[in-house]
């Protein structure tokens, strides 16, 4: 099965199945390691980019994710690359070259925000920060090259959630082209595709590969932007290498499953933390307190494994928790089959100053929690003796 446009097989069935090559290599079950770099050329006349060769994303192993991610978010066309940023910056950079304009939301992932406010303009490029919650003062910050606008499907860390409905049609209207990251809820909690987004981003690194083990990135969207999203990628070299390709494709099978457990469990224990009186604030969009939470209702099928907290005693106290925690490891990554902790004012967003995270709302003492697949009953046991 390698259609994108398959409609009739349910998102279980086609993690494992879409993308696969019909007949499949060998008879293999799986995708072979096409550990390669140089291919017979057939056709003297072949054009350059036809030529098969790994920095061009076109070995079968590239091909076979492209189809499989285009499947999962009923999109025309994908293309995976050697990380996330890879995919956030060679997609701005197509978007923007010769002069461009972007709105951005001003909550971001730590990364693409260091990007943005300190590289963006060395290549003649500029952006303006829009505020999610005041759709009234968007008009004011288009610019005669402003060419797109990019937002993230919930945001790191505090995971509030955006009208997406109403940035499609703002960005139809102005002749935009829309862009999400849509790392932290993947394609089983909310296709972009599907409410129009033009492109949507992946950190691969996270829950489509799901076992902490690899760095990828994807661009899943309408074929014309991917397109050229992929012909620069191929110029600046950040595509996957083959061994990554047998990672993630391998990784996509279990991601059903591992996200449907990952919300399961991420709402009991936010629900739990919530009552504990050492707790201050929970920030997760699966809470009926969260500002953000009948919206959520509306747009997800699942509200992801992401949710962050501060406590009654501040840094101090969140430093001192996370030290006494057992099951959950300390680390900057999420996504993965285990439980993740980590305080972003020291990880995604160590690169902002301590004013920029106090306007963001992002607290000193903000613990993030990448909730895994253990036990929901133990890891609730373990907060508990931590807290």
């Amino acid at each position: 099965m390698n259609d994108a446009s398959d409609k009739e097989l349910n998102m279980e069935t086609r993690v494992v199945h879409a993308g696969h090559p019909e007949p499949r290599i060998e008879r293999a079950a799986v995708m072979p390691v096409f550990q390669c770099t140089v291919y017979e050329q057939k056709d003297d006349d072949a054009s350059y980019f036809d030529v098969r060769y790994p920095r061009l994303n076109n070995l079968p192993g590239h091909a076979a994710l492209a189809r499989r991610l285009a499947s999962l978010e009923g999109a025309e066309d994908a293309l995976v690359c050697s990380s996330g940023m890879a995919a956030i910056c060679t997609t701005l950079m197509t978007l923007l070259r010769d002069g461009g304009h972007l709105l951005v939301q001003d909550q971001l992932y730590g990364g693409t925000h260091s990007f943005l406010v300190k590289h963006l303009k060395s290549f003649g490029m500029d952006c303006d920060f829009i505020s999610a919650d005041d759709p009234g003062a968007w008009n004011s910050k288009l610019k005669p090259n402003t060419r797109a606008i990019y937002v993230e499907t919930m945001t790191n860390p505090l995971l509030r959630v955006i009208d997406h409905r109403a940035i499609v049609d703002f960005a139809r209207e102005h002749e935009l082209v829309s862009v999400i990251d849509n790392t932290f809820a993947t394609p089983v909690n909310f296709r972009p595709a599907e409410f129009g987004y033009d492109l949507s981003l992946h950190s691969a690194t996270k829950y489509l590969n799901g076992h902490s083990d690899l760095v990828a990135g994807a661009v899943i969207g309408n074929a014309k932007h991917v397109g050229a999203v992929g012909s620069l990628l191929a110029i600046l070299g950040g595509t996957l290498e083959p061994h990554g390709c047998f990672l993630l494709d391998r990784g996509i099978k279990t991601l059903v499953l591992r996200v449907r457990h990952q919300n399961a469990n991420a709402l009991v224990l936010t629900k739990h933390l919530e009552k504990h009186p050492a707790v201050a604030c929970v920030n997760y969009p699966g809470l009926e307190k969260h500002p953000d939470h009948a919206l959520a209702r509306e747009l997800f099928d699942g509200f992801s494994g992401m949710f962050s907290f501060e406590l009654t005693g501040g840094t101090e106290a969140a430093k001192k928790c996370i030290k006494r925690l057992r099951l959950p490891i300390h680390g900057p990554s999420l996504g993965g089959p285990e439980t993740l902790v980590t305080r972003p004012a020291t990880s995604s967003h160590a690169g902002l100053t301590a004013q920029e995270r106090k306007d963001l709302g992002i607290a000193d003492g903000l613990i993030r929690v990448s909730v895994g697949i253990e036990s929901v009953e133990d890891l609730i046991r373990d907060f508990d003796a931590a807290l």
